[in-house]
């Protein structure tokens, strides 16, 4: 493999062929760390030595219509969490604010959901309107399927910055994780993202049966659809699901995460790579190599489901001399001055 080649097609935003990401995906265990070089080569020449750091709000939780199968909130599945109505502005802002002392950048805003009503996305613009008004905080809405433009248009002049609308699976296997809507729904949502303007945040749920193949496809159809966000989730079986007995995460070592991880890098290496949900399961020790690949982080918990005490990864951050993304929307001494709150 000549790493330095990929390297320099890659800052010249042209991904490797997809064979060649297939052979990458593929490397043995011993050869992986050659891999992690190149994608943190990458990773340092586009975003520094910077991380930005989102915090996840469960805004309305359980009772979803849908029958995803990795999902604890569908009304299909036996899971034991707290179900509760979407929250209102205030609480909305309050939580932001807990959000914004941890030392996040991003302000994620999620809502277990078809998709939402009139009311939902009047509830979620007037508690974006409120935050924009009072942090200096970015604005993800993920609220599923947009059955109406006017409602994405609606989200952007309140000032949302980023929706969140996940491809999760390939289309070839998306009927067997979800029934009740199809890939081409996702699809239809993030045209209508994209076309009023809002920042698409969309990735992947790696765990659940695909083949190296469909990784592969699932990395360049992000990049075909032009997002600038990619989380990469790995899987987190939870009890009372269907893909909750963990059959499918069994391949899921910590070397290969890195190679999921370096693939979606390096094919898309001017997007934001988000190291997401499971990282700590399924990345254990390794788990700092993910930051020299990835270059965004939830902190703390995911929606329902326990993630890694902040404090222990405004550590990790620290010990890799990673910085948060600050400058971006802080004056230098804010920034500095919340960033030392974040990690005493």
């Amino acid at each position: 493999m000549d790493w330095n080649s990929l390297v320099e097609n890659a800052l010249r935003n042209q991904p490797p062929a997809e064979d060649e990401a297939l052979a990458l995906l593929r490397l043995a265990d011993a050869e992986t760390l050659p891999l992690v070089d190149a994608a943190w080569r990458v990773r340092r020449a586009v975003f520094g030595n910077k991380v930005k750091v989102n915090v996840l709000l469960n805004a309305k939780s359980g009772f979803c219509p849908e029958d995803c199968g990795y999902c604890s909130q569908s009304r299909h599945a036996a899971s034991e969490i707290a179900r509760y109505p979407m929250l209102d502005p205030a609480s909305m802002l309050a939580e932001a604010r807990k959000a914004y002392e941890a030392g996040a950048h991003r302000f994620c805003i999620v809502t277990a959901m078809r998709g939402p009503t009139w009311r939902d996305i009047e509830r979620v613009a007037e508690a974006t309107q409120r935050i924009k008004a009072e942090l200096p905080l970015e604005v993800c809405a993920c609220l599923g399927l947009l059955d109406d433009p006017e409602k994405a248009y609606a989200l952007k002049r309140a000032g949302v910055d980023a929706y969140n609308h996940n491809l999760n699976t390939s289309a070839a296997r998306y009927s067997e994780i979800t029934t009740t809507h199809a890939y081409a729904d996702r699809l239809k949502t993030i045209s209508a993202i994209k076309g009023a303007g809002i920042s698409l945040c969309s990735g992947v749920i790696v765990g659940m049966g695909e083949t190296d193949e469909e990784i592969v496809e699932l990395a360049y159809s992000l990049r075909r659809l032009g997002a600038d966000s990619i989380p990469v989730n790995f899987l987190i079986p939870i009890r009372g699901t269907p893909l909750g007995d963990g059959r499918t995460v069994r391949d899921l070592t910590p070397w290969r995460c890195l190679r999921v991880l370096a693939v979606f890098r390096l094919v898309n290496p001017q997007s934001e790579l988000r190291a997401s949900a499971g990282r700590e399961i399924h990345l254990r020790a390794l788990q700092p190599l993910a930051l020299l690949i990835a270059n965004s982080i939830f902190l703390g918990d995911y929606l329902t489901e326990k993630g890694q005490a902040a404090e222990a990864d405004w550590s990790m951050l620290r010990d890799l001399g990673l910085e948060p993304v600050w400058e971006r929307t802080c004056e230098r001494g804010e920034a500095e001055r919340v960033h030392a709150r974040s990690v005493d």
